[in-house]
């Protein structure tokens, strides 16, 4: 979809399109959930639709003589000129190990972690982490301490030492002296910040090393292709969540969900006003030269799917993700939701569509009474995959649990994370879980003043996050280890 935007006839713009109404409407219909319809013909209504999506995307591909011609093998040789010498790509899978000796009914073991390292040259290497298991009780002994903002060094040091041991302590005996990381976690290592873990010398990994994330090695040949931007940045912040403006913007656009409004999961949601995220966007506007900014009640679904490669596209409101287990939202101001329904969709029912980027969203203006220009205000990762992205440098979600999603072994995190990957977004940076609302401002305004001085993406951060660990009411990793950044690390282009 990114190279057909480039150059389209008018047929394939029409099957463009349609791909993307039919994949709004696949959202819509999941989250109305089956109503009066019985559950089956639900079910069945949802399988057609994904099969008119999957059948418009291969006609398109098997249409683009550019994506024909472009598309090339990936090799170990061609990922491996493009690691910088002072990195190091190191990728974290989650395998079964397989011995064809044993019986049939014990030939596969129990799930492994391994990581591989690449460097600039050599050979691949590769260690063995061992069981999964002990690591998935670790992560969640160390999300546990982590997440709680009154927790001090004296319980998260110890949990982020204990995951550290088992995860990147045999894999630093493979990095040499290199202090610049491209990652590529797998499974549950995509929902915890590796810059928090804690090495043999009590010191977190943010002092030591600078860490971009990537959703493969495969990344890097996609980043060596620059593409402008065709807007100057788009801010969208402050949304008035119980009413949308109708402006220009509300005009249909071609990923309009009109025919059927989400319902299901969602009615027993409000969203709260975010306060800093007004203080945040008029701290950051004043860097971003031509900046585009929509707030209140102009901060629409619609003015969002309709915008167009912007250099640099910053986003401060509510995020969401949607679990199988049911838990509380918090009290405003964080910025983020579970969501918690009384008539929650059957899990059979999301489970069946094996579609993960219905489980997580955005929320925008006119969301609490579902009614964002021509949309209902809540933008899933589905639909923000259709955005045209290509061009666009840098993408901010100022919101929180935005870089989760269902996890696929081998894929990466589906999710918000994915679908900007795939709407053509260069570099991301993403929240991991619920932010302080004036922590994140503070931390925004910080950034953006370092990126203006031509700081690396990747680099402007881990200097803030390290501002932040010296900071006497900021030090707790809970304030500074949420942002992830993923994609291209490098200082942004142009102003």
């Amino acid at each position: 979809m990114q190279r057909l935007r480039q150059q389209l006839t008018p047929a394939d713009q029409r099957r463009l399109d349609q791909l993307a109404t039919t994949r709004a409407q696949l959202a819509a219909l999941v989250y109305k959930g089956p109503g009066n319809t019985p559950v089956e013909q639900h079910r069945t209504q949802i399988a057609a639709l994904e099969t008119q999506s999957n059948q418009l995307e291969a006609d398109l591909n098997n249409r683009s003589a550019e994506f024909r011609t472009e598309s090339q093998p990936v090799t170990i040789e061609a990922v491996q000129r493009l690691i910088p010498t002072d990195t190091a790509l190191v990728e974290l899978v989650l395998y079964y190990p397989f011995n064809p000796k044993a019986k049939p009914t014990n030939q596969w073991g129990k799930p492994h972690y391994a990581a591989y390292v690449l460097h600039s040259q050599g050979n691949p290497q590769w260690v063995d982490l061992g069981e999964a298991e002990p690591i998935h009780q670790a992560i969640k002994a160390f999300q546990a301490v982590l997440l709680d903002p009154t927790q001090g060094f004296n319980r998260v040091k110890p949990a982020a030492r204990k995951l550290d041991a088992l995860l990147m302590q045999p894999v630093r005996k493979l990095l040499g002296t290199r202090t610049k990381l491209l990652l590529s976690p797998d499974s549950q290592l995509n929902l915890i910040p590796f810059a928090a873990l804690v090495d043999e010398q009590n010191r977190y990994l943010v002092e030591t090393y600078e860490i971009t994330y990537l959703t493969s090695g495969r990344d890097l040949l996609r980043l060596q292709t620059s593409v402008p931007s065709h807007q100057p940045p788009v801010l969208i912040a402050n949304p008035d969540y119980d009413r949308a403006s109708p402006s220009p913007s509300s005009s249909p656009s071609p990923l309009s969900s009109r025919s059927a409004q989400r319902s299901t999961d969602l009615t027993k949601i409000k969203f709260g006003p975010l306060p800093g995220t007004a203080q945040e966007a008029n701290a950051i506007a004043p860097k971003l030269p031509g900046v585009i900014q929509l707030m209140g009640a102009q901060a629409t679904e619609n003015a969002l799917k309709q915008v167009q490669s912007p250099r640099i596209l910053y986003i401060a409101t509510h995020g969401f993700f949607l679990r199988d287990t049911l838990l509380a939202p918090p009290a405003p101001p964080s910025r983020g939701l579970a969501i918690e329904s009384a008539n929650p969709l059957p899990r059979p029912l999301l489970g069946n569509t094996e579609n993960a980027l219905l489980r997580s969203g955005l929320a925008l203006a006119g969301a609490n009474v579902r009614q964002s220009g021509t949309e209902d205000g809540v933008l899933t990762a589905l639909e923000a995959a259709g955005l045209n992205l290509r061009g666009t440098q840098l993408v901010v979600l100022s919101a929180c649990e935005t870089g989760v999603g269902s996890i696929a072994n081998g894929e990466g995190v589906y999710g918000l994370r994915r679908a900007l990957v795939m709407a053509g977004a260069e570099s991301q940076l993403f929240t991991l879980w619920q932010v302080d609302d004036k922590a994140t401002s503070e931390l925004m305004a910080k950034y953006y003043d370092r990126l203006s001085a031509s700081q690396g993406r990747s680099a402007a951060l881990r200097q803030i996050q390290l501002e932040f660990l010296n900071h006497p009411n900021r030090h707790r990793p809970f304030f500074w280890a949420a942002f992830i950044p993923s994609g291209n690390w490098q200082p942004l282009k142009g102003r």
